[in-house]
C-alpha cells in the first residue's frame, strides 16, 4: 500500500493553443485574478471536458478566452506538470489561422511575443514550449536563443 504522499493524483488533459502568426511572433495570456499562479504568462487553453475531443476542446477554450473561431489547428506536443493545484497533461496546438479580432474575454493581459520573452513571470507549463520555439528555430539555421 502506497503512503498517501505517494499516492499519484489524476491526470488532468488540457487543451493547449500555441498561437503563431506568419512573423513568427506567438501570443501569451496572463492568467486572471483569482485563478492559481494569477498574473503567471502562458498559453491559452483549458481543460477538455468528457466527451470532446482535443480540437473541440481547443476551440471552445479559446472562444471563451479570446472570442476567436473557426480555429485552424493540429496536435504538436505535450507534456505532463505537476502543479501543486492540479497534475495536468499539456496537449500543446499549434494554431495558424482563426477568424474574429482577439479581445481578453476574461479580463486577462495579452502580448504578442517572439524569444526571448519580455513578458514575466512565465508558468513554468509554458517554458517546454519556448524552449521548442528555440529549437525550432534553430533547425532553420536561425540564431541559437536561450530562454534565461
Amino acid at each position: 500500500m502506497q503512503e498517501p504522499s505517494q499516492v499519484q493524483r489524476p491526470l488532468v488533459p488540457v487543451a493547449v493553443g500555441v498561437l503563431v502568426r506568419a512573423d513568427g511572433s506567438f501570443l501569451l495570456a496572463s492568467r486572471p485574478a483569482g485563478k492559481p499562479y494569477a498574473g503567471y504568462w502562458e498559453f491559452p487553453g483549458g481543460k477538455i471536458e468528457q466527451g470532446e475531443t482535443l480540437l473541440q476542446a481547443l476551440a471552445r477554450e479559446l472562444r471563451e478566452e479570446l472570442g476567436i473561431t473557426h480555429v485552424q489547428a493540429s496536435y504538436w506536443r505535450s507534456c505532463v506538470m505537476d502543479y501543486p493545484h492540479a497534475r495536468v497533461e499539456l496537449q500543446f496546438c499549434k494554431v495558424t489561422q482563426w477568424e474574429g479580432d482577439l479581445r481578453p474575454c476574461e479580463g486577462q493581459a495579452l502580448s504578442w511575443e517572439r524569444l526571448p520573452v519580455r513578458v514575466t513571470p512565465v508558468l513554468p507549463g509554458t517554458l517546454p514550449v519556448l524552449q521548442w520555439l528555440a529549437e525550432e528555430r534553430d533547425q532553420t539555421g536561425a540564431r541559437r536563443l536561450t530562454l534565461d
